[in-house]
C-alpha cells in the first residue's frame, strides 16, 4: 500500500470514529468514554481502541488525529516553559507504544499528584514522531475553535 493511499485510509479511520463517536451515544450505545466519567468497561473499550488507533497513526506517520486512550505514567518531565507552560509526561499504551502528553497549563489546571505507574485518560491531538507521538490539545479551547480535550486522573477531569 502506497504512502497515500495509507493515508487515506488513515483519514477514512479517523472520520469513521467520529462519526461512530456522534452517532453511538444518540444510539444509547457508546465505544468512547466521555469526560465525565464511564463505566470500567466502556472506558476499556475506549482505550483499546485508541491504542488500535494510535498504532495506526505512528505506523503511517500520521498527525492531526483527534483521539481518545488511557495510558501509564513512564516517567514525568519537567515543564516546558517557552511560550505557552506545558505539563509534560511520557505514558506507556498497554501496545507497549509510548506518548508525550503536552499539556496546556496556561489554559487548564496542572495534573495535581500525578505519579509514575499510575493510569490516565486522555481526550486531545495526536501527532506523529519518531519516539511514538505527542498529545496536545488536552484542554479546553478558550476561542471555540478547536475541539476540546481533556485528562482524567484520580476521579477528577482536567480541562
Amino acid at each position: 500500500m502506497g504512502l497515500n493511499s495509507r493515508r487515506r485510509a488513515t483519514q477514512l479511520v479517523a472520520l469513521l470514529a467520529a462519526v461512530l463517536a456522534l452517532a453511538l451515544p444518540a444510539m444509547g450505545c457508546g465505544l468512547m468514554s466521555d469526560a465525565g466519567g464511564s463505566s470500567p468497561g466502556a472506558a476499556a473499550a475506549a482505550a483499546r481502541a485508541g491504542d488500535a488507533t494510535l498504532a495506526r497513526a505512528f505506523e503511517d506517520r500520521a498527525s492531526g488525529l483527534e483521539i481518545e486512550g488511557a495510558g501509564t505514567v513512564e516517567r514525568l518531565l519537567a515543564d516546558d516553559e517557552v511560550g505557552s507552560r506545558h505539563q509534560r509526561f511520557i505514558l506507556r499504551l498497554a501496545s507497549g507504544q509510548t506518548l508525550l502528553v503536552a499539556h496546556n497549563i496556561d489554559v487548564a489546571p496542572r495534573v495535581e499528584g500525578l505519579g509514575v505507574g499510575e493510569t490516565i485518560a486522555f481526550r486531545g491531538v495526536y501527532e506523529w514522531s519518531s519516539e511514538g507521538g505527542t498529545i496536545h490539545w488536552t484542554h479546553h479551547d478558550p476561542s471555540g475553535d478547536h475541539a476540546s480535550g481533556w485528562l482524567r486522573h484520580g476521579g477528577r477531569v482536567y480541562e
